[in-house]
């Protein structure tokens, strides 16, 4: 048996604030998710009366209780929600509270307390990682000096501590707009922050778009790899516009100067970038063992795309599991 657990992220069904609200529509995508063989999903922190899967608080209003929405989860095939992605500079509706940034120690305590609360939750819901934007976009906040990534990897530590409390792990994502997307500073913060509480989720397409070999990442990190995603990369930022002030609209959304249509698509889609076979093998070679959440970052056609990733993941991947877990055993 391989100790890869695959799973699935809810977030491409949302495209606007107003969609992907009612229970009908949940129930939709979880037994699409099931059925394309996946048995975890991947929720995306959100706040207010139109996230209604953004935070604990939500869940209880609308199902209840968390034990009511693991009900409905097992009755429409998914084991458990296998992670929770948190952006802390995002508002809080629920607790009336500004955006939160890593690199300010005032707000810390801040941080600290909402993870706390989302690692709660997982707890109950059968997950075991919370997923973190590790830094601000680059152009935003300028290079990242050696006390910036001090106070990054105090954060995260604190952060990863309360979290390992609840028995979940606290893992970084860079995205391709990330300040820590700069020569050496993930390698500089993974070396600062506590090793016990603080690892990495590796987004395939992220980390292409930005110029770097996941595969790479994964043997050069093979120790703190403790969250996987897999996204297929339709382009590269090679202009280096991740650099640009506001780039999360201008570059992100807009496509940037060369207006690319979407940087991203579900794994295995027609002209992406990434090796899934390759990163999946190095993955066996480092002995991961954990989830592995398939991602389409805001599909026009999600139900396509969770279908077509279950078939990358049948065809493609489980073979590649099954020879490495058949070569162990000789």
């Amino acid at each position: 048996m391989t100790d890869i657990r695959w799973g699935y992220a809810l977030n491409q069904w949302k495209p606007q604030f107003d969609d992907f609200v009612r229970r009908e529509q949940h129930e939709r995508a979880l037994k699409t998710v099931s059925i394309a063989g996946f048995e975890g999903v991947e929720l995306t922190a959100g706040t207010g009366r139109w996230e209604p899967l953004g935070n604990p608080q939500q869940l209880i209003a609308n199902f209840g209780s968390l034990t009511g929405f693991r009900e409905f989860l097992s009755g429409c095939g998914i084991a458990a929600v296998s992670s929770w992605f948190y952006d802390p500079q995002q508002r809080s509706m629920e607790h009336l509270t500004p955006p939160y940034s890593p690199l300010v120690a005032a707000d810390v305590t801040g941080i600290v307390t909402r993870a706390e609360w989302f690692a709660g939750a997982l707890a109950q819901l059968g997950g075991s990682v919370l997923v973190v934007r590790a830094a601000p976009s680059a152009g935003d906040v300028g290079p990242l000096d050696d006390a910036a990534l001090r106070r990054l990897a105090d954060c995260w530590t604190a952060v990863g501590r309360a979290t390992l409390a609840h028995g979940v792990r606290t893992a970084l994502h860079v995205d391709f707009l990330s300040s820590l997307r700069r020569p050496g500073a993930l390698d500089r913060l993974l070396g600062l922050a506590d090793p016990a509480a603080v690892g990495l989720a590796v987004d395939t397409a992220e980390l292409t778009v930005a110029g770097l070999d996941p595969v790479e990442v994964i043997r050069r990190h093979r120790g703190r790899v403790w969250h996987v995603q897999y996204k297929d990369a339709l382009a590269a930022d090679t202009d280096e516009e991740y650099l640009q002030p506001h780039a999360e609209y201008s570059v992100r959304q807009r496509g940037g100067s060369r207006e690319i249509p979407r940087w991203f698509a579900e794994p295995g889609a027609h002209g992406g970038l990434v090796d899934f076979a390759a990163v999946t093998r190095a993955l066996l070679d480092i002995g991961y063992a954990g989830w592995v959440v398939f991602e389409s970052d805001q599909s026009p056609h999600p139900a396509t795309s969770a279908l077509l990733g279950g078939y990358l993941l049948q065809r493609d991947l489980r073979p590649v599991t099954a020879a490495a877990v058949e070569a162990a055993a000789r």
